[in-house]
């Protein structure tokens, strides 16, 4: 069958191959590739910064946001034929640490974890796969292939859960949210904070495309320009860019007793070590906090899945703005201006 492999921190090796079937070993559901989202983290692995092969290998399957369609159930039942399921990315290490114990394996203390298409365990972006059915999630049919948005709704789902345990530390009723970047991440926070009855705005540099557009279209309101001139002090801020300055500004732009959580990784910082105190400074006198979030656990996924059946279909599938065949993933690749989320598509749905 074909897949796109990689050899982690070799740029310029990726490839269509041909490799093995599946073996039964990965997992007892097998599973028809239909979609596979494409996101920075595969770009950052193909140009050899990051990912690590199996064990044993010197390549790795790529691909981490997934969709396919049940051909094998397998002996232990909870999955028929036909299901459209995605791939839960992360397995807890090996040890395991207190929380890979109890299934919170997002909050892995001792970064032993390995994930499918990034870290010692092959991913998503082959003809067929296989899986674990406790790590399989099902997919409500009716979002079809909108279902490859389920892996990157599951970070803001996380990102949300844990603004909403931080705000139980005091009396608290947020009323306005500021996202800063309207790639997918930043829009589908937007998406989720616009279900939780907050005023919702979004902060990107672009000016045209269809960023715009979209934001409008879900009832907030979008600006360009720095966070310091939104005019405003939101009460919590999903910062999605990792840009340092942008981090920086966020923090000092926070209202009083707000949490800002960051979801973006990046580089850099602000303008010399006086905007670093600034923005601390202003963190200790309003009671604000500052929370880093990754990945997700069962529950966020399961919690995405509700999210996204909620959402308008119509709106969703805006947020795919282009499809690749395998053999074309190198254009998948190749961001555009107007690129929101790439997709690699392997079969009809």
């Amino acid at each position: 069958m074909k897949a796109i492999t990689v050899e982690p921190k070799k740029e310029g090796t990726a490839r269509l191959e041909d490799i093995p079937e599946p073996d039964v070993h990965n997992g007892s559901v097998l599973v028809e590739a239909i979609a596979v989202g494409v996101c920075g983290t595969d770009v950052e692995i193909v140009e050899g910064k990051y990912g690590w092969a199996p064990p044993g290998k010197t390549r790795l399957v790529l691909g981490h946001e997934s969709l396919g369609r049940v051909l094998d159930p397998g002996p232990t039942g909870g999955f028929t034929k036909g299901d459209l399921v995605v791939g839960i990315v992360r397995r807890p290490d090996p040890v395991p640490c207190p929380n890979c114990a109890v299934g919170e394996w997002d909050m892995c203390r001792n970064g032993q974890y390995t994930e499918r298409g990034i870290k010692q365990i092959d991913g998503y972006m082959s003809e067929r796969w296989r899986i674990e059915p406790e790590y399989a999630m099902k997919v409500d049919r009716t979002l079809g292939i909108l279902g490859v948005l389920l892996e990157p709704t599951t970070v803001v789902t996380k990102a949300w859960e844990q603004v909403a345990a931080i705000g139980q530390r005091a009396f608290w009723e947020p009323r306005t949210v500021l996202v800063t970047g309207a790639g997918p991440i930043g829009l589908l926070a937007a998406l989720l904070g616009m279900q939780r009855g907050l005023e919702v705005h979004v902060l990107d540099r672009t000016e045209s495309g269809p960023k715009p557009g979209l934001v409008r279209a879900l009832g907030a309101t979008y600006h360009t320009g720095t966070v310091a001139a939104i005019g405003f002090e939101p009460d919590v801020i999903i910062e999605c860019t990792g840009v340092g300055q942008v981090v920086t500004d966020s923090v000092q732009a926070l209202g009083a007793g707000g949490i800002v959580c960051l979801t973006g990784v990046g580089s850099g910082g602000g303008r010399g070590g006086l905007a670093t105190g600034d923005a601390a400074a202003a963190a200790v006198l309003k009671n604000n906090a500052i929370v880093g979030s990754v990945n997700a656990n069962k529950r966020h996924w399961y919690k995405a899945g509700e999210a996204l059946a909620r959402a308008d279909r119509s709106w969703l599938a805006r947020l795919i703005t282009r499809r690749e065949r395998p053999e074309h993933f190198a254009q998948a690749l190749q961001r555009t201006a107007d690129d929101i989320k790439v997709v690699i598509q392997f079969a009809e749905i």
